[in-house]
């Protein structure tokens, strides 16, 4: 990774950005930062209680001002929240100021493991594994043109995702040049 390059985190609620980074960032040694904890911070409430009050537009307008911060502070592991790439500014600044990593997730793996959670906005509805499908349909684009690499989130452990990140950033010295999502010929 070249000097002062950050570190992002991008994917679907639930994909494990903010636990994967915390560990990663313990591990080569750089300060943590989930942007959804410096928006409550900021905010002084849940990004739920702020959603319902203000609405989406409002939230991600915040979001879009403390993203372009982070991504311009000292060098981090930074992660984001789900819908972080739903602006083309926000997907521009990841892509060019750090090296993006995107822990895909699939639909049925996400809802596994929130479908307890209360605090999402997004998932209170009928069915919040049909809402995480079309999470899924709509951002994974966004994801895969964000991203420098993606990491297959299904199986391997919390280290393990952490190890796979540690070397592809060592190996590839920075970011790699084509997405490795490209078609094979």
């Amino acid at each position: 990774m070249s000097p002062g390059s950050s570190i992002f985190l991008i994917g679907l609620p639930g994909s494990g950005k903010s636990t994967v980074g915390r560990q990663l960032s313990r591990r080569i040694a750089l300060p943590f930062f989930d942007s959804d904890h410096v928006i409550e911070q900021r905010l002084g409430c849940s990004i739920r209680e702020f959603f319902e009050r203000e609405g989406e537009a409002r939230f991600r307008d915040l979001e879009a001002s403390v993203l372009d911060e982070l991504t311009q502070g000292p060098t981090a592991v930074v992660s984001t929240g789900g819908g972080a790439v739903l602006r083309p500014e926000n997907r521009e600044r990841l892509h060019t100021r750090g090296s993006v990593f995107y822990l895909k997730s699939t639909p049925e793996e996400v809802f596994r493991r929130l479908r307890y959670d209360r605090n999402r906005p997004l998932l209170q509805v009928e069915d919040p594994l049909q809402r995480i499908r079309d999470l899924f349909e709509v951002r994974d684009p966004l994801y895969r043109e964000t991203a420098h690499f993606v990491i297959e989130t299904g199986r391997p452990s919390v280290a393990t995702l952490v190890n796979m990140i540690v070397m592809q950033v060592e190996l590839g010295g920075a970011r790699q040049a084509e997405p490795p999502f490209a078609p094979a010929p």
